[in-house]
């Protein structure tokens, strides 16, 4: 990582925005949750790259950890992911490739594939996981009431894009 900047960069743009061209609000909003993506994306590829992970792959491990059969059909996968089907596809090819999924026909529907995690699978779920929360998933800094106000916001956000219904 860099050195930090002995001043802070968003503030200094807004500003600059805020002479400008005008009311520098959400600009600074947005560029921030930008950069604090990066600083997260970065913390979380660190903790599960020695477990051969990525975040993609990872997520795809614990939504099979949490279905009830430990399998689920790819297009729910990508539903629950909300990722598209060619990327859903790649990631359950690597999973496959290193073990930790299987794919199995569908007992009752021949189009459907499942996809089921395997016990090197559940293992290495376990590792990552400890991975990821023992550096809370790269969110420092917040209280554990800005945690949940800051879930709030970031929910109130997707809902009204449409990212999902009640």
């Amino acid at each position: 990582m860099s050195r930090p900047l002995p001043f802070d960069p968003i503030a200094r743009a807004a500003q600059l925005w805020e002479d400008r061209i005008g009311p520098s609000d959400t600009m600074a909003a947005v560029t921030g949750l930008m950069r604090v993506q990066q600083i997260i994306q970065s913390a979380v590829d660190g903790a599960l790259k020695p477990h051969g992970l990525t975040f993609a792959r990872y997520e795809a491990l614990v939504l099979l950890t949490f279905a009830r059969r430990s399998s689920l059909p790819m297009r729910v996968m990508g539903e629950r992911l909300q990722l598209h089907p060619t990327s859903v596809t790649n990631i359950v090819d690597r999973l496959e490739r290193d073990g930790l999924v299987k794919r199995m026909p569908h007992p009752t529907d021949r189009r459907t594939t499942l996809v089921e995690i395997t016990d090197d699978g559940r293992a290495r779920h376990a590792e990552a996981t400890k991975a990821v929360t023992a550096i809370d998933f790269g969110l420092v800094g917040l209280t554990g009431n800005q945690t949940t106000q800051l879930t709030e916001l970031l929910t109130r956000i997707r809902k009204a894009t449409g990212d999902f219904v009640d």
